[in-house]
Order: structure tokens, then C-alpha cells, then sequence
């Protein structure tokens, strides 16, 4: 069965009662964690974009703290798996200051905790496609929020 195009569903979703509506999106979040929380952030938490990104900081913050000292090939893993958690949250807000704010941080942290090293080209390499990612995503931004993320973006990168 071939999926039908976005248009083609935003056509359909027009003719729907709104209780049919309401029908399917509860279904689509019985199917799916990712729906159901993507259907949670949009209902509860879209109108407070600040403490949603806050809440993010603090699970960034909880996944380094589990890390602790673990082994390196333990810290890769759950390095990667902070970063997707993070990528997902960002994904949800659709929000580009917000992810420019996120990613930041998740480099802050990282560098912070020490990964950066000689020893791990992978960990390196990680860290740098994030700081590219976080310069294309800086430069959709307004001027005035460019040379707070900018200033933010050299001190990670080792200038400053």
C-alpha cells in the first residue's frame, strides 16, 4: 500500500467531523510512542516553548550524569543516545532558535565533561558535525540572536 502525500491527507482531514478527527489522532497515539508524544508536546506544552526547552536541559543534564565514569565505548553509546533524544525534542518544537539553544547546550556539556580528546576521532568528529549543524541553524536566525549564538559558537569551537 503506498502512503498518501501530505496534500493529499490535509485535503481528507478537512471533510472529517471534528470528532472523527479527534478519533483518529487518539489512535494514531495508541500506535506509536513517538505520536504520543509529539501529540503531548503539541497539546501541552507548544504554548511554553521556554520551560519545554528547560526540560530538555534537564534530561541532557540527567543522561550525563548517568554517564558518569563510564568506559569510552560506553560513553559513544550513550553520548548517541543523548544526542537522538535531543535531535527528537527538537524535531517537536520545529523551533529554530530552539535547536540552535539545545544543541548548544549538548556541545557545552559535552566539552564540559571531558569527552574531547585525542583519544576518540569518533566522539571528535561527533562534536564537530554538531558545531557545523549549529552554524547552519544560526545563520536562518535575526541578527540579534546570530551574535548571542555566534559568541556562544566560538567559545565551543575553541576561539574566545
Amino acid at each position: 500500500m503506498k502512503a498518501a502525500s501530505i496534500s493529499e491527507i490535509k485535503k481528507e482531514l478537512t471533510t472529517l467531523a471534528p470528532a472523527e478527527l479527534s478519533a483518529l489522532c487518539l489512535r494514531l497515539a495508541k500506535y506509536k510512542n513517538d505520536n504520543k508524544e509529539l501529540l503531548t508536546y503539541l497539546l501541552f506544552e507548544a504554548h511554553n516553548e521556554e520551560g519545554y526547552v528547560a526540560a530538555v536541559k534537564e534530561e541532557i543534564d540527567n543522561g550525563f550524569t548517568e554517564m558518569g565514569g563510564d568506559k569510552l565505548y560506553h560513553a559513544k553509546k550513550r553520548l548517541r543516545k543523548i544526542l537522538r533524544i535531543t535531535n527528537k525534542h527538537i524535531r517537536y518544537t520545529g523551533s529554530k532558535a530552539a535547536e540552535a539553544e539545545l544543541l548548544i547546550y549538548f556541545c557545552q556539556k559535552m566539552k564540559a565533561a571531558g569527552l574531547l580528546s585525542s583519544y576518540s576521532v569518533q566522539l571528535n568528529n561527533l562534536y564537530e558535525q554538531q558545531l557545523k549543524k549549529i552554524a547552519k541553524v544560526i545563520a536562518t536566525q535575526h541578527e540579534d540572536l546570530q551574535y548571542d549564538y555566534l559568541r556562544q559558537l566560538k567559545q565551543l569551537s575553541g576561539g574566545d
